[in-house]
């Protein structure tokens, strides 16, 4: 169930207090430090890498224990040939079969 808006903390008096207080206090650390931040923007963004690494890799189904030893997946470009190799062996199949009579093959 969606949560309502009405119940929101950010839209509450404390939450829309709280966004502003963040605000200002962003602005003017950003404008008293300044040369600062911009002196280090490098050396942040290199530091962004690893968390970004460690923070976004958890949807890739990297799975640590038994899977390990198994054979890799199959990517899915492989995926994509096996499915049309079955489509067309079907399609084949079945004009056979409809050639035949209708009788199924098996």
């Amino acid at each position: 169930m969606a949560k309502s808006t009405a119940n929101s903390f950010w839209l509450s008096s404390k939450g829309l207090a709280a966004i502003s207080l963040i605000g200002f206090v962003s602005y003017f650390l950003l404008m008293e430090h300044r040369q600062h931040l911009f002196e280090y923007l490098p050396l942040l963004i290199l530091l962004l890498c690893p968390l970004m690494h460690v923070f976004m890799h958890g949807g890739h189904g990297h799975k640590h224990g038994a899977a390990d030893n198994a054979e890799p997946q199959a990517t899915q470009s492989d995926k994509e040939v096996t499915f049309k190799e079955g489509y067309e062996q079907g399609r084949k199949d079945a004009l056979r079969d409809d050639n035949e009579g209708g009788r199924p093959h098996g």
